[in-house]
């Protein structure tokens, strides 16, 4: 479906005194974001293949609910305003005026519309084979989490540092709407998408935050724009 823009490898170990941390380093891996909603026609079947997408180690994908076709029958009961104005950002970018759903990013960088797993998948592949421009490490102790990063190359900074969680699966009975009568899984349901900090990209990244809760957490330095994603990495 179509939306017009408005012009406008874990490890764990103990810790002296008991704590124990999760310590995860970033591997050559994709975040994959997709765009959709409960109220899309044309988005079951990139749900289902982002659910088939989420058991790839080498790929973090992470589901996105839009809120603009909410007033056609049914609201999705995990759309935010904030992922609509994060698609609309990505439009914006490129200086396109549509969205659509589904729709999905690759690496911050490709842009995918409509349903098309095997475009998907060849992008996922040519961006496992390009090289890392950072390393990114990142350990959690109860509720602080400690982010460390380092240029491996030349890269033009700012780059954004986000902290996303998610929900990692829910069935949902659609009962109104163009989706009236379907039992949906949706899988890697974002809930939060924080921009944390800014790193200029010379010097190393060092820094702390907070994360409460069991949902799992990733963190992505991604240059402004939003644009490419250098590194990525998730601690469950």
């Amino acid at each position: 479906m179509r939306h017009i823009v408005s012009a406008a490898c874990g490890l764990w170990f103990a810790l002296s005194g008991g704590a124990v941390a999760q310590t995860v380093s970033s591997e050559p891996v994709v975040v994959v974001e997709l765009y959709t909603s409960q109220g899309c026609s044309s988005c079951p079947p990139a749900d289902a293949y982002f659910t088939a997408l989420a058991e790839d180690p080498r790929v973090i994908p992470l589901a996105l609910h839009v809120d603009y076709w909410d007033y056609i029958g049914w609201e999705d009961t995990f759309a935010n305003p904030k992922f609509t104005d994060r698609q609309k950002a990505y439009a914006h970018a490129v200086g396109s005026r549509t969205i659509y759903t589904p729709q999905m990013i690759v690496g911050g960088r490709d842009r995918v519309e409509g349903h098309q797993p095997d475009l998907v998948t060849e992008l996922i592949r040519e961006q496992l084979l390009a090289a890392q421009s950072v390393a990114l490490v990142m350990q959690r102790t109860g509720d602080r989490l400690h982010i460390q990063a380092r240029p491996i190359a030349a890269i033009n900074g700012p780059v954004r540092v986000q902290l996303v969680r998610y929900r990692p699966s829910e069935d949902v009975v659609i009962e109104h709407g163009e989706n009236a009568g379907m039992t949906v899984r949706y899988t890697n349901i974002v809930t939060s998408w924080q921009m944390i900090g800014e790193w200029p990209g010379a010097a190393p990244l060092d820094m702390q935050t907070e994360v409460s809760g069991d949902d799992p957490a990733v963190v992505i330095l991604q240059q402004d724009g939003p644009a490419d994603i250098l590194a990525a990495a998730r601690i469950e």
